[in-house]
């Protein structure tokens, strides 16, 4: 990494500045105090370059491509040549070539895990999320995301949720109010709540999480238009659908599984919350092949 890295270049869908400090976050932990890479620098020349391909040893869905080209970016001095062979999103078979990447070799081995953790993950995140796309298409409902999400790299798996299908709920507390059985507990009531919330912060959306049908009945008509029905059954959510679903929009949350996934869809609830989209996706195995040239 040299002292004058290139700034990153526009990434859509992606806020320039939570890539930039994820990138040289993730690369500061993986150089130290002073930045290097011993192995690299002991074995390979400096004027030596390489061509590497990032093949994926596993079927899935790309997401992150743009961020490990700016990792490679990065760790060359802007000199390395990044040529992303498929889309963000595509669906991928073992053995696919997903980008190809020329630049000194010292500097596409020093960015290859950060490169890799990053893209493997993202890409993981989107796979899953295309497999709850996939169980509700045909449907009325949506996947949506949820804020339990991996600490420093919130923007970029709510990325990877997007590029696959799925819907961003809230970006974190600041943008969205939830009313959840704790804020109720402390304020003695959802309708306590709602017009605490309304009161002191008028002009941010309010989300409310029920677990009754009265509950549901009470939030409405505090004025509430997004029930958050946590840990209900298909029965007792579509009893909820039928009393309150034209004056408000409806989430399922709580225990969805890929399995009952069809089922919750069919009360005609409007959006399915999954934490494990962002909290349990496995990665999708990617490995960087080199050849010298």
């Amino acid at each position: 990494m040299t002292d004058e890295t290139p700034q990153v270049q526009a990434i859509e869908g992606l806020n320039l500045a939570e890539v930039e400090r994820v990138v040289y976050t993730a690369l500061a932990e993986d150089l130290g105090d002073p930045p290097r890479d011993v192995t690299s620098e002991a074995t390979i020349g400096a004027e030596q370059t390489s061509t590497a391909e990032l093949v994926a040893r596993a079927a899935g869905v790309v997401a992150g491509l743009p961020v490990a080209a700016e990792v490679f970016a990065v760790t060359s001095g802007g000199t390395a040549i990044f040529d992303q062979r498929v889309p963000e999103g595509a669906r991928v078979t073992r053995g696919d070539v997903l980008a190809v990447v020329t630049g000194p070799t010292r500097s596409l081995l020093t960015a290859e895990r950060t490169a890799l953790n990053l893209l493997c993950r993202m890409s993981g995140v989107a796979t899953h999320t295309r497999r709850w796309a996939d169980a509700l298409a045909g449907t009325t409902a949506t996947v949506l995301d949820t804020r339990k999400t991996t600490p420093g790299l919130r923007a970029l798996e709510k990325y990877a949720v997007r590029v696959a299908g799925g819907t961003n709920k809230r970006m974190g507390l600041y943008d969205v109010a939830m009313i959840k059985d704790n804020h109720k507990l402390a304020a003695g009531s959802i309708s306590a709540a709602y017009r605490l919330v309304r009161e002191r912060f008028p002009d941010v959306p309010v989300q409310v999480e029920v677990t009754t049908l009265a509950e549901a009945e009470e939030a409405v008509e505090a004025g509430a238009d997004f029930l958050l029905c946590d840990n209900m059954t298909p029965e007792l959510l579509r009893s909820v659908v039928d009393r309150v679903g034209e004056r408000a929009e409806l989430e399922a949350t709580g225990n969805l599984t890929l399995e009952t996934a069809t089922a919750y869809a069919a009360t005609g609830v409007d959006y399915l919350s999954v934490g494990g989209l962002t909290h349990s996706s496995p990665i999708l195995d990617i490995a960087l092949d080199l050849r010298v040239n």
